[in-house]
C-alpha cells in the first residue's frame, strides 16, 4: 500500500489548503490529516469526516484561525478539539494527546508534541494513520497500512489495555470488523472483547445504541453480530436480541435492492412483542419516532403488501415484509390512495350521527382496502350495502 496519500477530491479543496496555511504557514509539519479520511482514501472509499491532528495547543489553534478569518468552535476544548467551520464542511482539529487517567468511560488527557505517543492512544492500527497535508506522506507507526491490505482489524498494542481505556471500543471493534474486517478475525481482539464485555454495562445507553446502529447500517453486519452473540458480547448490551434473524433479512434486502436500514435490522433481532420492544427502545434512549417504528414492526404480521402499506405506511410495510422474507416489489412507484368516503355520506342516507357512522366508515374502508382500493362506483355500492343492514 502506498507511502503517499492518493490524490482525492477532498485533498484538492481550496478551503482545506487555506486551513493548513493558517495553522502551519511556514511548512514546519505542525499538522497532519488523521484517521478515517486517510484510511478511507487509501481504500478508495468516499470520505465523510475530515480530522486533523496538530502539535499546536488549542488556544494557539483558535488564535491562528481567527487571524485567518476562519470561524472556529471550541467543541471539545477540554480535550484539545477545535472545529473549523469551512465552506466544504467542518474539520475537527485536535492537539496531540496522551491519556493520564481513564475509568473505561472518560479519560483525563495531557497535551503532547509526540506524534507516535498520540497514535499509541488510538484504538485500531487502521485508524492511526497520519498524512502530511502538503506532501501526502503517510506516517504509520503500528502497521495500519498492512492491516488495511490484509483486512485485519487489530488493536494498537495490548487489546485489553485499549479496551480498559474505553469499553465502547468493544462495540467499535465489531463495527470496524463489519466494515473492514476479513477472516480469520484477530484472536487477541476477540478474546479481549469476550473477557471484558461486562464493562459495557457501565456505559451510557446512548453511546451503546449509537454504536449498535452504526454497526447495523453496514452492508452486511450479520457475521459480526453473530460473532458478538457467540462471544457473549451481545448479551451484555442487548440480552433480548436474536442475531440469527439477520442473515435472512440482509438477503431479502439485497434480493429486492433495498438499501440497508439499521432500525429494520434491529427490529428483526428483537422480540415479536410491542410492549417488550418499547421497553428495550426506552432503555436504549431511542427517539420517539424510532420507538414507534420498532413497535410497529414487532407483531411480524404481513399480508397484502399494498394493504399493509396503507395501514402502516411504506416504511412500516417494508419492515414487516422484508423481515418475513416477502417481496416489496408491489410497493415500487405505488402511492397509497386516500379513502374518499366521509361520514356525511352515511348520514345523508338516513343514519343518525353517532358511533354507528364511525363503525360503518371503518367497515367500508376495510372492505375497500381488502378489494384492492376499487373506484368510487364500487365504494358507493359498499356504502349502500352497509347502510341497508342498519335501516329499519
Amino acid at each position: 500500500m502506498s507511502d503517499v496519500l492518493p490524490a482525492a477530491g477532498w485533498t484538492r479543496r481550496d478551503d482545506l489548503a487555506a486551513l493548513v496555511a493558517a495553522l502551519d504557514p511556514d511548512g514546519e509539519g505542525l499538522c497532519r490529516w488523521v484517521g478515517g479520511a486517510v484510511r478511507d482514501t487509501l481504500l478508495g472509499l468516499s470520505i465523510k469526516d475530515i480530522d486533523m491532528a496538530t502539535t499546536l495547543l488549542p488556544d494557539t489553534v483558535l488564535a491562528r484561525l481567527a487571524a485567518a478569518q476562519i470561524r472556529a468552535l471550541p467543541t471539545g476544548i477540554a480535550h484539545g478539539t477545535v472545529t473549523a467551520v469551512l465552506p466544504g464542511g467542518h474539520v475537527e482539529i485536535t492537539t496531540l494527546r496522551r491519556d493520564v487517567t481513564t475509568d473505561g468511560r472518560h479519560a483525563t488527557v495531557a497535551f503532547s508534541a509526540d506524534w507516535r505517543e498520540d497514535a499509541s492512544r488510538r484504538d485500531f492500527t487502521i485508524n492511526a494513520l497520519y498524512a502530511d497535508p502538503r506532501t501526502g506522506a503517510i506516517d504509520d507507526y503500528f502497521g495500519g497500512r498492512a492491516d488495511l491490505a490484509a483486512r485485519h482489524v487489530r488493536f494498537i498494542g495490548d487489546a485489553r489495555a485499549r479496551i480498559r481505556e474505553d469499553y465502547l471500543r468493544i462495540l467499535r471493534y465489531f463495527r470496524f470488523q463489519a466494515r473492514f474486517g476479513g477472516t480469520p478475525a484477530d484472536t487477541e481482539a476477540e478474546a479481549a472483547c469476550a473477557d471484558l464485555a461486562p464493562g459495557l454495562k457501565g456505559l451510557s445507553r446512548e453511546r451503546v445504541a449509537g454504536e449498535l446502529i452504526q454497526l447495523l447500517a453496514h452492508a452486511d453486519p450479520a457475521p459480526a453480530m453473530l460473532r458478538m452473540a457467540e462471544l457473549g458480547v451481545l448479551a451484555q448490551v442487548l440480552p433480548e436480541a436474536d442475531a440469527s434473524a439477520l442473515p435472512a433479512l440482509v438477503a431479502a434486502e439485497r434480493r429486492d435492492s433495498v438499501p440497508p436500514d439499521p432500525l429494520r435490522r434491529l427490529a428483526a433481532m428483537l422480540p415479536a412483542d410491542p410492549a417488550a420492544v418499547d421497553a428495550i427502545a426506552a432503555r436504549l434512549r431511542l427517539s420517539g419516532a424510532q420507538r414507534k417504528r420498532l413497535m410497529r414492526a414487532a407483531p411480524r404480521k404481513t399480508g397484502d403488501a399494498r394493504a399493509l402499506a396503507y395501514r402502516l405506511g411504506e416504511t412500516g410495510a417494508m419492515d414487516r415484509l422484508l423481515m418475513a422474507g416477502e417481496s416489496v416489489a408491489g410497493l415500487r412507484d405505488w402511492v397509497a390512495p386516500r379513502f374518499p368516503l366521509k361520514g356525511g355520506a352515511i348520514v345523508a342516507r338516513g343514519i343518525s350521527m353517532g358511533p354507528l357512522v364511525a363503525q360503518l366508515l371503518r367497515q367500508i374502508e376495510d372492505q375497500w382496502v381488502g378489494e384492492g382500493f376499487p373506484d368510487e362506483k364500487r365504494i358507493a355500492q359498499l356504502l349502500d350495502a352497509a347502510v341497508a343492514q342498519h335501516k329499519p
